[in-house]
């Protein structure tokens, strides 16, 4: 039987291989990396405690959030913030890519258009989804990982903890500052204007581009100062914003 640090490490060689796999073969290497926990006992077992009492479809609206501003429709992902609420809820997402009963290529389409190709969207989500997934099971497994100088491919990636935290934390206060706007009575065109900057800063965020984050922050606060539309959660965006780029 393999030990516990063998099945660790074959599972994040599949993440990585499912990063770095064609878009047109992602849903094979999805059912690839499943097969991988079932056949793994210890995973196995690390994935059925988090999913036991995870209510994975109250989570799921929390997570898989869609906002109308009154123009389009935006959909974000906000990860848990628990090792064992993302674990449980990544999880619970690829059996539902496997079982077809959320389709793949429409979940990307809808959360990560980007520049609306599949290519670039598969790109985002594994950055966001599937490094979030290693990056949980590297903070399970740490010490095993690290014992005997052993250095996994993922090390390189481990500071992204708190990187991903970071982003899930400047996802959600752009999502309350789009919903402050939308109630704002700041004019129509201006609120669309609003709406592209936390949009691109989003995007920005996620690429980790410093100088494009302070070019549009920039243009965020002058939008905030001229139409005197200072919300109460701005303070708490430009402080995870500030630390964020502490780590880039």
């Amino acid at each position: 039987m393999r030990s516990t640090k063998e099945q660790v490490l074959t599972f994040l060689e599949k993440c990585e291989e499912l990063k770095k796999c064609k878009f047109i073969m992602a849903t094979t290497k999805i059912k690839d990396l499943l097969k991988c926990i079932v056949n793994s006992p210890d995973l196995y077992k690390l994935f059925d405690t988090v999913t036991k009492d995870f209510d994975y479809l109250q989570e799921k609206q929390k997570c898989l959030v869609t906002l109308n501003d009154g123009v389009i429709n935006k959909s974000y992902v906000i990860l848990p913030h628990t090792i064992g609420q993302r674990l449980a809820f990544i999880f619970c997402l690829l059996v539902e890519f496997d079982r077809d009963t959320l389709n793949f290529n429409d979940f990307l389409q809808k959360y990560f258009p980007e520049d609306g190709s599949y290519f670039s969207s598969y790109h985002a989500f594994c950055k966001t989804v599937i490094n979030s997934l290693e990056e949980m099971l590297h903070q399970v497994y740490k010490d095993m990982l690290e014992e005997d100088g052993e250095q996994f491919e993922i090390r390189a990636v481990v500071p992204n903890s708190l990187r991903s935290k970071l982003i899930s934390e400047i996802s959600l206060c752009i999502l309350n500052e789009r919903q402050y706007i939308k109630r704002s009575s700041v004019q129509r065109d201006e609120k669309e204007g609003a709406y592209k900057i936390l949009d691109e800063l989003l995007n920005a965020v996620r690429a980790g581009d410093e100088q494009l984050i302070d070019a549009l922050i920039c243009g965020y606060n002058y939008f905030v100062l001229y139409n005197k539309c200072v919300s109460d959660g701005i303070g708490a965006l430009i402080e995870s914003l500030s630390d964020y780029e502490q780590i880039l």
